[in-house]
């Protein structure tokens, strides 16, 4: 494994998937890889966001401007889409959903700053959708109780069982290799075109990165936070928040 290139690459095309740095643990060698540390730097950017906003809200205005307005604008945006398909339960979610939403997004996109998506990483993807699996299996357990799992289960009839327990499980699957597919997709398309045509593809593939990136992204994140929402508010049913 020369100099902690991982998994298997074409001669030329860089996929951007390299070890960092390795260390020992319970006899097995483990890599830090560049899909870490971009979800490092992902991270760290909604920190600074985050205490950015905090800090700026002790100095708010009635009239907002710039930072602020900006702030007010994306709360506001996010708390309508999260009220609008969870009802009464979005006061308890909302700040899961919006800290779903802005990694995802800032994931997604991160391609256009020379970084490798950690989306397009499925150890990542599959990370977020059992999240929500555990919410979904969490809330329907705290509103409908067992008995109503398990009548659920075997609706319409018992026999249905095996066949709605299936379909239980599959939900982080489908969850997570449906953002997973579709940002690894844009990666590998857009690492070929730039190995395949070298130094030709300077300005015009620009238009390929808006698609792949900013407008595929921003939609398999409204996907993936939409289908959240509409499980786990199917998982409280009318319980009261």
């Amino acid at each position: 494994m020369g100099y902690g290139t991982l998994l298997s690459q074409g001669a030329d095309v860089d996929f951007m998937i390299h070890g960092v740095f390795s260390y020992q643990l319970f006899g097995q060698t483990l890599w830090i890889t560049t899909t870490h540390v971009c979800a490092l730097i992902v991270m760290l950017i909604i920190i600074g966001f985050c205490i950015a906003a905090n800090r700026m809200l002790k100095y708010a205005t009635e009239v907002p401007g710039g930072f602020q307005n900006v702030v007010e604008l994306l709360v506001e945006k996010l708390d309508g889409m999260v009220s609008g398909v969870m009802g009464k339960q979005a006061v308890r979610f909302r700040n899961y959903v919006g800290t779903l939403f802005f990694f995802i997004f800032l994931s997604n996109i991160s391609g256009l700053f020379g970084l490798r998506p950690p989306t397009a990483d499925y150890g990542v993807t599959f990370a977020l959708a059992l999240m929500t699996f555990t919410l979904i299996r969490f809330n329907e357990l705290k509103y409908q109780k067992l008995s109503g799992v398990l009548k659920g289960l075997c609706d319409p009839w018992p026999i249905w069982a095996p066949i709605n327990i299936i379909g239980n499980l599959a939900v982080p699957i489908s969850l997570s290799l449906r953002l997973f597919a579709n940002i690894l997709s844009g990666t590998a398309i857009m690492a070929l075109i730039y190995t395949l045509l070298g130094k030709i593809a300077l300005i015009w593939p620009a238009a390929l990165h808006v698609y792949f990136d900013i407008f595929s992204g921003a939609i398999q994140t409204y996907v993936f936070c939409m289908l959240t929402m509409t499980y786990i508010a199917d998982a409280c049913g009318d319980g009261e928040p």
